[in-house]
């Protein structure tokens, strides 16, 4: 399993760069492998990322933006949906990923100890 990063290499938002660089930051903070692919630089890249995000995940209008995560071909969702994750300390869940011994990150927020 490879957790794929569809990123912008030359966004003109800064907002999107903001999402792409916690993303990033996150993942290698944590140690957590993945693949960095560039839309902007990459018309495979974004040919792929548009036609593999989910109709019900698209915008109203346009094409979706960067950064959205895949688990090998599966989408796992764009910045809010990570972000959403990182808060409620189940990233690895998010990720399709089993969380090393010990890791909060890893922790489904669901799960209820007596």
């Amino acid at each position: 399993m490879v957790i794929k990063v569809y990123i912008a290499s030359s966004s003109g938002s800064t907002a999107i760069k903001k999402q792409q660089q916690d993303v990033l930051g996150f993942l290698e903070a944590n140690k957590i492998e993945f693949e960095e692919k560039d839309i902007a630089a990459n018309e495979e890249n974004r040919k792929w990322m548009r036609e593999n995000v989910p109709e019900d995940s698209r915008p109203a209008s346009g094409n979706p933006l960067p950064p959205r995560l895949f688990n090998d071909s599966r989408y796992l969702g764009d910045y809010d949906a990570f972000f959403e994750a990182r808060e409620n300390n189940a990233v690895y869940a998010f990720l399709g990923l089993t969380a090393p011994p010990g890791s909060k990150v890893g922790e489904h927020p669901l799960t209820v100890s007596p």
